[in-house]
């Protein structure tokens, strides 16, 4: 699987911590979270990106260390503010931590981004959080909204059919 060029931009000025960072791509692809996990973290030390903790983020998170996945989350945050991927990962941590309200307000926050790979992602996740608390209403707009930017997106295509029934 290719990485997309807008997940490099933020190391045009550093080839090492760049190469360090394509590595860990490559591992965490195949799986291999433990040294994509140690290559995210070579690539930070030799210069750190937003890019490269949100990575690193998602390889604690998907090896079940959601605590430290919040952190690294922030931390990309921290690192660049207007790179909307980790305010969208921070928001699926807080999902699946059942902390609805915390989800909404960063989620809310990652729709007002445009750098995604794949822009519908903070759209089905508010739609997911609305669910969860009873507003059954705004999951449902959400849920067209993420379609409306993905028209072949399953999971959004089940959420608003799941929806739809309340109003049938």
């Amino acid at each position: 699987m290719n990485l997309n060029p807008i997940y490099l931009k933020s190391f045009q000025r550093n080839k090492k911590a760049e190469g360090f960072f394509k590595i860990a791509y490559d591992y965490q692809i195949k799986g291999e979270l433990f040294n994509a996990a140690l290559n995210y973290y070579n690539s930070i030390k030799v210069f750190p990106t937003a890019e490269a903790y949100s990575f690193l983020a998602w390889v604690f998170f998907l090896s079940g260390k959601t605590k430290s996945a919040i952190k690294f989350s922030k931390l990309a945050i921290e690192t660049d503010p207007n790179l909307g991927n980790p305010y969208n990962d921070l928001g699926v941590y807080y999902l699946y931590q059942k902390k609805y309200i915390q989800a909404i307000s960063i989620l809310k926050k990652a729709k007002e981004f445009n750098d995604y790979e794949y822009k519908f992602y903070p759209y089905f996740n508010l739609g997911i959080a609305y669910e969860k608390i009873g507003h059954n209403e705004l999951a449902r707009e959400e849920y067209q909204k993420a379609l409306k930017l993905e028209p072949n997106y399953d999971f959004a295509k089940q959420s608003l059919n799941r929806m739809m029934k309340f109003y049938n």
